[in-house]
């Protein structure tokens, strides 16, 4: 991140020392190393990212959760949430485009709206982007307690916590190459289990109804589906994590549009296919869950293990345990990212704003630490899944609404990129923010609590920066 402008025309730490230097023979070579240096990213890098934070099996740690609040219509709250979150991408590919800043939905508020309200998405982000690692870190801690039982959960997540941290603090780079030998296992995993699966369902048939993925198992409710669109859009949050990695990569804004936009698009086929299958090996009805949250958790490994085997159980423990933990990594290096962007903008204290060779080492030792600790809470509670689940995706739900309106801020209100595209800039963005408004009205009464309070500290804590900016007359 040194070195390169940060949008407002002020350039970041290191391309202060540049222009500073003054060094014969160093200024414009030396210059250019550090930014190649602090923009190491390419293309796949970032899908690697993207997909990293998705994972490429995220349903299996909330399958239990959807499939009982939705009523066995699994697939079908798949394929709503996809189409949801595909108006969100398609304005983060508008705003990433024009705004070439860290901070993602901060920076795209900030522009297209005003300080304010950049402040409040960033704020409400803060809840996406530092609770969705503790999530996967449970994710994570589940997996292995299903593989080991001896071992509670909180112990497996304390070590994921630790592990992860480390890579981070290493650099972007070392771990997204990591990453990537991760990423590929999950994939190989996966399929492994698709073909499985349709072998299973071929030869011995499905324990329910081939419909009742889309359906339901015992009758539609599309007030249950949208309450469990509400939680199924944690799968998706990795694609807007990629818009945060801005300033660190090389080719162009473009190239990270095309990121945001084809890991949605893959993640969304991956989940559908899989949840899909899954529902049609479940031996219980969703009835079970509902009635038992303990069993959540666990639902898909159970289907598995009674449908195909313990080896395909183990096997997809062990992949969701890595791959879960590596989801939090990537997530962690964007809320290490938005606490920097919101710090080097005065947001939060500017001690966040510094960095150590291109890495905002203290921003992510904070965004670390109060993972830590939420994840450790909800791995020692039987209902632990489903309370962070809920509150993460109305922080992320605010943060996109507020995206969307952006798009509008910036392209229609302000003809900041002269005459606008009314679909592009208008028509989409707008039944964008109407979807995430609807799934926030039928989220659980907990979260929609939390976030309230959440956005009432907030606005208590810019009005205090902004009562510290009147100058006494």
């Amino acid at each position: 991140m040194e070195g390169r402008d940060d949008g407002t025309g002020r350039a970041a730490a290191g391309g202060r020392r540049c222009e500073r230097s003054g060094r014969p023979g160093r200024g414009a070579s030396w210059c250019g190393r550090r930014r190649r240096a602090a923009a190491p990213l390419g293309f796949r890098d970032l899908v690697v990212y993207g997909l990293l934070f998705i994972a490429p099996m995220a349903p299996v740690g909330v399958f239990g959760t959807l499939d009982a609040r939705s009523g066995g219509a699994v697939a079908l709250v798949y394929i709503v949430a996809t189409i949801a979150m595909a108006f969100t991408a398609f304005s983060y590919a508008q705003m990433v485009r024009v705004v070439q800043q860290a901070g993602s939905v901060f920076a795209y508020a900030s522009k297209g709206l005003g300080e304010g309200p950049g402040f409040i998405a960033g704020w409400m982000a803060m809840l996406d982007y530092v609770l969705v690692p503790a999530v996967a870190y449970l994710f994570s801690g589940i997996a292995m307690e299903a593989l080991v039982p001896e071992v509670d959960r909180w112990v497996w997540t304390g070590v994921a916590v630790v592990v992860t941290t480390l890579l981070n603090l290493w650099g972007v780079r070392a771990a997204a190459r990591v990453g990537f030998a991760v990423l590929a296992m999950e994939i190989v995993v996966l399929l492994v289990f698709l073909v499985s699966a349709v072998v299973v369902l071929a030869r011995d048939g499905a324990r329910r109804d081939w419909l009742s993925p889309l359906t339901g198992d015992a009758g539609f409710s599309t007030a249950a589906v949208l309450g469990a669109v509400s939680v199924a859009v944690l799968s998706y949050l990795g694609f807007d994590a990629i818009a945060s990695f801005a300033e660190e990569v090389t080719g162009g804004s473009r190239k990270v549009a095309r990121a945001v936009l084809f890991c949605l698009a893959l993640a969304g086929v991956l989940f559908v296919a899989q949840t899909y299958l899954a529902a049609l090996l479940e031996p219980v009805s969703p009835a079970r869950p509902a009635a038992e949250p303990a069993l959540q958790g666990a639902a898909f490994y159970d289907a598995v293990d009674a449908s195909v085997g313990t080896w395909l159980h183990d096997l997809v423990a062990v992949s969701k345990a890595i791959g879960a933990a590596f989801a939090a990594l990537a997530a962690q290096a964007a809320a290490g990212r938005l606490l920097f962007a919101m710090a080097r903008d005065r947001r939060l204290p500017h001690a966040l704003a510094r960095t150590d060779s291109g890495v905002p080492r203290l921003a992510l030792l904070v965004a670390a630490a109060v993972t830590t600790l939420a994840a450790l809470w909800a791995a020692r509670r039987d209902d632990g899944l489903d309370h962070p689940v809920s509150v993460v995706d109305i922080g992320a739900l605010t943060a996109f609404t507020l995206l969307h309106a952006s798009v509008i801020g910036w392209f229609v209100a302000r003809r900041m990129n002269g005459e606008p595209d009314w679909l592009r800039h208008l028509v989409v963005p707008l039944v964008g923010a109407l979807v995430t408004i609807a799934v926030i009205v039928e989220a659980a009464g907990a979260a929609q609590v939390v976030g309230v309070v959440w956005l009432g500290v907030g606005l208590i804590v810019l009005s205090v920066q902004w009562g510290r900016r009147v100058t006494p007359a």
